[in-house]
């Protein structure tokens, strides 16, 4: 079992089995993607992105499939001056939810 701290909140609707295959995705798109992991407020979280078509394509179908089960997140993906980015906001009542997304994502971020 891995000792990493697991993020998914008792609030998520996920299947219990699937909820590491979630993880796992958004794992890999930290490992392959990410570039900068700022705390922007308790409650908020900003990653700076490959800006790449893909990179875009691959984030909003995950941020879309995560809305699903876990309605509390609002996602936004900008794509500016070159740039892209995933602001992540969550309620202030799940910011212990943010602090392992953002321990996973400092982590796994090789950039």
């Amino acid at each position: 079992m891995s000792t990493e701290q697991q993020w998914a909140p008792q609030a998520c609707t996920l299947p219990t089995e699937q909820q590491p295959l979630r993880e796992a995705e958004f794992d890999e798109l930290f490992a392959a993607s990410v570039h900068g992991v700022t705390r922007r407020t308790p409650a908020e979280l900003r990653l700076d992105l490959d800006a790449t078509e893909q990179v875009a394509a691959r984030t909003a179908g995950l941020v879309v499939r995560e809305t699903g089960c876990c309605s509390f997140f609002t996602f936004r993906l900008t794509a500016t001056g070159g740039g892209l980015r995933l602001d992540i906001t969550v309620p202030e009542s799940q910011t212990g939810v943010l602090d392992a997304l953002q321990a996973r994502a400092t982590a796994k971020a090789t950039k």
